[in-house]
């Protein structure tokens, strides 16, 4: 047990403030903060390496093949979102534990954790294998739908695995130790573009499968990275002594209720957002083909921007957890403030760099996929350049979410989804999009809108209850 007590004096020295000036704590927490979000941003961005390189290979299919991956991946993260909200919540219940020097509620939260996603992946399988009859229902081109659903066939069966990964990478980043997650992403990526390659076009003997092989080729994947992870949390150090899968059949209530009474509006909330993205994917559907090829180009590069501010959020999660954990104020208001300027300065320069290069973004998916292709990439970028506001109001509300999930503070986060995206954003998508007639463009300045005001609340929430816990200390 040496490596834990190791780790526990590690927490257990948090305790108490470190001397010096407020600048110099600061200073030490931007750092603590840079370290421990480094390796998750980049696990992010490997994630949605993956995800990109699926939709590159489909781009070159057909547009109407793109298409289909749009609205079959939107629905599908809906789904997914629901389990994934509740994995979310493994990271602030264990860094809270581990602040407070208590190893066995972290025990206990990722293995209540991988019951829940269990559970949870039986119905979102079962919604993917009937993905072509709903899409259907909404009004959705056949030949799109019956495209999606040889998507969503392969990806359907990866569902569990997705989940189990997400659980142990929470459990890994509230111990400090988020680099395994992140080297096994970045094995995965090559791994995925090979079979992504193999089993979409038919190489090396094996029969094209085409979008389906695309859909197959992740879930393929994402048992691999799941199995690596297990390895990892079982056999090495300092996961090892944890004890993460003793007792796994045991069901643990009282950590399974503070695991719903956190994730679930943190699910619920996810589920607004990717259901708003799916959402204004149907309206642009409704546009045109193109229109809709152009915003799900854009919606992808949001996603890879969105992805490396969760990233920087999830770190914030986790330094507000310890700062919690250990009773300190004060160090909850640096956390904070540290993985804002961290968030804010990443996204604030990729968003520089898809303004210059939002050209090129588009001809990277769609060049020889059809004949029309010119007037796609001219609207995917402008399309690119509407939503440079989004992109970077995007990561400060990113930061806040993982912030107010430090403080377990989930529900009125979630009133703010349901306000600003649905009632702000949805409603000027529409109205602009296809009433005044801004058609995608006009979508996008709904989209923008309702993420700058989601931003503004949530910020505003941290600060009100920061200020609280400041007084009450």
């Amino acid at each position: 047990m040496y490596k834990l007590t190791k780790t526990k004096l590690v927490s257990a020295s948090r305790h108490h403030p470190t001397r010096g000036g407020a600048a110099h704590q600061f200073a030490k927490e931007l750092t603590e903060t840079a370290k421990l979000a480094l390796p998750m941003v980049l696990t992010q961005a490997g994630q949605i390496a993956m995800m990109t390189t699926d939709i590159a290979f489909i781009g070159r299919i057909s547009a109407e093949a793109l298409a289909a991956a749009a609205l079959a991946g939107r629905f599908y993260l809906i789904s997914l979102t629901l389990g994934a909200g509740l994995m979310s919540a493994i990271a602030p219940l264990a860094a809270q534990a581990f602040g407070a020097d208590n190893p066995s509620i972290v025990r206990r939260a990722l293995r209540m954790g991988l019951w829940t996603a269990l559970i949870l992946s039986v119905p979102i399988m079962a919604s993917a294998l009937q993905g072509e009859r709903i899409l259907l229902a909404l009004g959705q081109d056949p030949v799109v739908a019956q495209l999606a659903q040889q998507y969503l066939s392969g990806l359907a069966w990866g569902a569990a695995p997705a989940l189990w990964f997400l659980a142990i990478r929470g459990f890994m980043g509230s111990v400090n130790r988020p680099q395994p997650v992140f080297w096994i992403t970045m094995a995965a990526i090559p791994l995925n573009a090979l079979l992504v390659y193999t089993l979409t076009y038919g190489k090396f003997g094996l029969p094209p499968l085409g979008i389906f092989g695309a859909g197959l080729s992740t879930t393929l994947v994402n048992c691999g990275t799941f199995l690596a992870s297990a390895y990892f949390a079982a056999k090495r150090q300092p996961f090892r002594d944890y004890h993460v899968f003793a007792h796994l059949w045991r069901f643990d209530w009282p950590v399974l209720r503070q695991l719903i009474a956190t994730g679930a509006p943190i699910s619920i909330a996810s589920l607004i957002e990717s259901g708003l993205f799916w959402a204004t994917s149907l309206l642009a559907g409704v546009i045109s083909t193109n229109a809709l090829a152009a915003h799900q180009i854009a919606v992808q590069v949001a996603a890879i921007l969105y992805m490396i501010n969760f990233g920087v959020g999830m770190a914030a999660a986790v330094r507000v957890g310890h700062a919690v954990g250990r009773n300190d104020p004060a160090g909850i208001n640096r956390a904070n403030l540290a993985a804002m300027l961290v968030g804010i300065a990443i996204a604030a320069t990729l968003t520089l760099a898809v303004i210059v290069a939002r050209f090129e973004i588009a001809e990277l998916f769609l060049v020889g996929s059809a004949d029309d292709a010119n007037a796609t990439i001219s609207l995917t970028a402008r399309l690119l350049l509407v939503g440079a506001i989004l992109f970077v109001t995007d990561a400060a509300q990113c930061v806040a979410t993982g912030s107010l999930r430090g403080l377990k503070d989930t529900r009125m986060p979630l009133l703010f989804a349901a306000i600003a995206w649905w009632l702000i954003g949805l409603s000027l998508s529409y109205l602009l999009g296809l009433k005044i007639g801004l058609g995608a463009v006009g979508i996008w300045i709904g989209l923008s809108t309702g993420t700058s005001v989601y931003a503004a609340l949530l910020v505003l929430r941290f600060q009100y209850l920061a200020k609280r816990a400041c007084c009450h200390r």
